[in-house]
């Protein structure tokens, strides 16, 4: 069952913030922890775009992170790492080394250059102050889904992408919850119609409440790509308020992973750049093996339940041919029915 909030921030000790820029076509995403937080993570798309995922691998030496990005922007969206850095660096955050302090906030970026947004921002991109602004917007409580932050410019191979989150409850009472911005190659949404791969895992109707399609069409598995030579990634994270160790950690973004591949259809592509990030606020300690099987059981849920979500609460953006969403085509069918 889905926590209060059903969001990220369902779990103790983080904050969530956007900065989101409608013109632009892009955004940035990142959830600081109040404490150094247990992460890793794993990087299963052929493309992908990172900054900082190298210490995640559990046999190296750094173990807590400050905080972690999604951002837009693809490769030039590495900069908003720099500006939550700041932020941290602000108010006294960030490993010691010796008589200094670094900031640690690995990140994820997205390729959503081609959506039709204005790219032209000059000499410098503006992810930095991007960042920035979002660190100084991190909150705790409920915050925004679908074209927001780094869901801003996402696109999928049928419907607009988005930003999406979903949590659970262990029957131990661990809490685990995921954020993810959906920006695949492939799609969520089975053939060319609005039901989404991801309905068994469905709660409620967080995301329409339209389950499977009552028979599947040859057609319904066929491959769908939003563009033959395009680059794309899915990326997101999952947080546990459970105590982990870093290898377990990792083990739980593998699990998110198969949630990835459960929600999108194909994923995992050579030109999708699939990452996920897990961390722990270790709040509450693991008293049964059982407990940490339940949090990789519910790692795979939540991930796909966040990747419907992201879709399912997105807007096309206000640019001039931009892809519709989900929210478009059943508006449509309405007024045809």
């Amino acid at each position: 069952m889905p926590a209060p909030l059903n969001l990220l921030t369902d779990i103790d000790g983080l904050s969530v913030g956007h900065a989101t820029d409608l013109t632009l076509g892009s955004g940035v995403t990142v959830v600081v922890f109040d404490e150094p937080a247990t992460a890793s993570g794993i990087v299963l798309g052929g493309a992908p775009g990172g900054r900082d995922t190298a210490l995640l691998d559990p046999s190296l030496t750094v173990e807590k992170v400050d905080a972690l990005v999604l951002s837009g922007g693809s490769a030039f969206g590495l900069d908003a790492a720099g500006g939550v850095q700041a932020g941290l660096r602000e108010i006294g955050r960030g490993l010691q080394v010796g008589t200094t302090q670094v900031p640690i906030v690995p990140q994820a970026i997205l390729m959503d250059l081609l959506n039709g947004g204005n790219k032209d921002w000059g000499l410098h991109s503006p992810y930095r102050d991007m960042g920035y602004e979002a660190f100084a917007a991190a909150a705790k409580g409920s915050f925004a889904l679908g074209t927001v932050g780094a869901g801003t410019g996402a696109t999928t191979a049928t419907f607009k992408g988005g930003l999406g989150s979903a949590s659970a409850v262990t029957p131990s009472g661990h809490r685990i919850a995921a954020l993810v911005a959906v920006n695949a190659l492939g799609s969520a949404t089975v053939g060319e119609g609005r039901h989404f791969w991801a309905a068994p895992f469905e709660e409620g109707q967080e995301f329409g409440g339209l389950g499977l399609p009552a028979t599947f069409a040859p057609g319904d598995r066929s491959m769908r790509l939003k563009g033959v030579n395009l680059k794309a990634t899915t990326i997101g994270l999952v947080v546990t308020d459970a105590i982990l160790t870093k290898a377990q950690a990792h083990r739980l973004s593998i699990m998110a992973h198969d949630g990835l591949a459960r929600a999108i259809l194909p994923a995992h592509l050579p030109a999708d750049g699939d990452t996920v990030f897990a961390a722990a606020t270790g709040k509450r300690a693991l008293e049964d093996p059982l407990d940490f099987m339940e949090l990789c059981h519910l790692a795979t849920l939540t991930f796909a339940r966040a990747i419907a979500r992201g879709v399912f609460e997105a807007t096309a953006l206000p640019v001039e041919k931009a892809q519709k969403a989900w929210r478009d085509s059943l508006a449509s069918d309405q007024t045809a029915g």
